[in-house]
């Protein structure tokens, strides 16, 4: 896989696939390797992806624990448009990783093209997806043939009252079918927990200022929302659009966290048509 130096030496890699012009995709978790966003949904036949590794996750390399933090990760992001060699780029975020984007494009905002958050959390606003809100959406299931093991887990984890259960995994996916089943299964072995910890650590964000540069950015942003999803619910979502100028926000209906495997093609062409303008 191609790979390049980051501003302190740290080598990172990304994963090319498709056709096009590239569109440079940040995953989320936090700290998920990259190879969970798959083909988003076939967007690859539109777009050529380029799904970073970011450093300690994937096949990048680990560095300094400190350099994980969120607002840290910004000059990896910046490192990688500089190897590409492009003036410009496309940017898309996923879940945590539009917190990531949000902070590249308060920084660099000469540098962004267009960007897609895809059911992102806004940490970097000041925004985040409350108990009541995870809760309001998971009641959506009630109706699924899992939802009454899954329900009280989830809601004891959301209050502070019990562990992470893989119990309640479903509420993430819009379908909990055998696609989503094995990719949640490899969450787990993709996912850098110690680095997670420290992305949305102390310091790693400060609203204010990131509100006040994003008032000045001039690219279009599409806010991607599933109608099941609780972390951002719609609603939370639609926010963004008050602070980001040039924002659109579109929900997919029926999807979870994770939209482009609940409906690959909707997806795909909603995503397609707004990268292509």
């Amino acid at each position: 896989m191609p790979s390049f130096d980051a501003y302190d030496g740290t080598r990172l890699t990304y994963h090319p696939r498709g056709e096009g012009e590239p569109l440079v995709v940040l995953p989320g978790g936090p700290m998920r390797a990259s190879a969970y966003v798959g083909d988003l949904g076939g967007l690859t036949a539109r777009r050529r992806l380029v799904p970073l590794d970011l450093r300690g996750t994937g096949d990048s390399a680990p560095a300094d624990p400190a350099t994980y933090r969120c607002d840290r990760l910004v000059d990896d992001v910046e490192a990688l448009r500089a190897h590409l060699g492009l003036e410009r780029m496309d940017l898309l975020g996923h879940s945590a990783g539009g917190s990531l984007a949000l902070l590249y494009a308060a920084r660099y905002p000469e540098r962004v093209s267009r960007l897609a958050l895809i059911t992102a959390i806004p940490w970097a606003l000041g925004m985040r997806a409350t108990p009541e809100e995870r809760l309001e959406a998971a009641r959506l299931r009630k109706d699924e043939p899992w939802f009454a093991d899954a329900f009280p887990a989830f809601e004891a984890w959301l209050r502070g009252e019990g562990a992470y259960d893989p119990a309640f995994v479903p509420f993430f996916y819009g379908r909990w079918d055998a696609v989503a089943q094995a990719h949640a299964a490899a969450d787990e072995e993709q996912t850098n927990e110690a680095a997670a910890d420290v992305y949305h650590s102390e310091g790693a964000y400060d609203p204010p200022a990131t509100r006040a540069a994003l008032a000045g950015l001039t690219a279009p942003v599409l806010v991607y929302a599933g109608e099941l999803d609780g972390g951002p619910v719609p609603e939370l979502a639609g926010r963004v659009a008050h602070v980001v100028p040039e924002a659109e926000v579109f929900v997919q209906p029926s999807a979870g966290h994770y939209p482009w495997l609940d409906d690959p093609e909707r997806f795909s062409a909603r995503v397609g048509d707004f990268f292509a303008g």
